[in-house]
């Protein structure tokens, strides 16, 4: 049985292309292998002060210009180590809620840049902040950003741009439409600028901006996700049909069919469309 779930979480983890639990299973994977890295920390009387502070040293994202040189790779590490359980909890909650909905409508390739950039944008925002403003000059040389916040704040808001009406129920709360939910989160962010928690705060902003950013641009066109899209290999094709070689007979949705399809999940909801429909958005999204 054992056996049987390592599979299977492997299987999902990695082999079924679904971005969602890939990162999930890497931060949870990350944050199980270093608490029980801490535990000999612990036993010897130091707690996790020295485990707190290799992690924020090495993986964390520095605030100080001048640690950059030595921990630039840390833009990417800092989004897979969180401070703490509920930190990491309720990060993959709301990756797995929002980033399963942002599934249903883009492609995987989208959901990789989303989440990645996201959290770049998060780091650069919260580097800018910590180097322009006074108030955080006494606390610049030691101060580091841990934890994927920034990047699913960017899934959240993408997902909340893309479908500002699409309803999700919440506990004590009812159904609630994504674009309150991601504005709340920013309102709180905003609060929170003011106080002990600045550099996630100015992180999440980050995420938040880049997620809106891309769904804006996407609509009109441009898609950032391309730099991670594969080039075809050349092949040599025999035409022997009198057909264009190389050339397949349907050469795809048409995007402004997608974003008519969108508009309307946006209004009526994902169970209002037509079977044709739902079948080319599923076709849109493999493509």
């Amino acid at each position: 049985m054992n056996s049987n779930l390592l599979k299977d979480l492997k299987y999902k983890v990695f082999q079924s292309g679904n971005p969602v639990f890939f990162y999930i299973g890497i931060n949870v994977l990350i944050f199980v292998v270093f608490a029980l890295l801490n535990i000999p920390f612990f036993l010897s009387g130091k707690g996790g002060i020295v485990y707190d502070a290799l992690i924020r040293e090495y993986a964390g994202f520095p605030a100080s210009l001048s640690k950059l040189p030595t921990r630039f790779y840390t833009i990417i590490t800092y989004q897979f180590f969180h401070d703490g359980l509920w930190h990491i909890l309720f990060n993959m909650l709301w990756l797995f809620w929002l980033g399963n909905i942002f599934l249903d409508f883009l492609k995987p390739r989208q959901f990789h840049f989303v989440y990645l950039a996201g959290g770049i944008a998060g780091a650069l925002l919260y580097l800018l902040a910590y180097n322009i403003f006074p108030v955080f000059a006494e606390v610049r040389p030691a101060a580091t950003v841990i934890g994927s916040s920034a990047a699913v704040m960017a899934v959240i808001v993408a997902t909340a741009t893309l479908l500002p009406d699409y309803s999700m129920r919440l506990l004590l709360f009812g159904e609630v439409k994504l674009k309150y939910l991601a504005l709340a989160y920013i309102v709180l962010d905003l609060i929170g600028i003011a106080s002990k928690d600045a550099g996630g705060s100015f992180a999440h902003i980050g995420g938040a901006i880049l997620g809106f950013t891309y769904i804006k641009l996407l609509k009109g066109g441009a898609d950032w996700s391309k730099i991670f899209k594969r080039k075809p290999k050349l092949r040599v094709v025999k035409n022997d049909s009198g057909k264009q070689p190389g050339r397949k007979q349907n050469e795809g949705v048409n995007q402004e069919e997608i974003d008519r399809i969108l508009d309307k999940i946006s209004k009526t909801g994902y169970d209002k469309l037509s079977k044709q429909e739902k079948e080319t958005l599923f076709k849109a999204s493999k493509d």
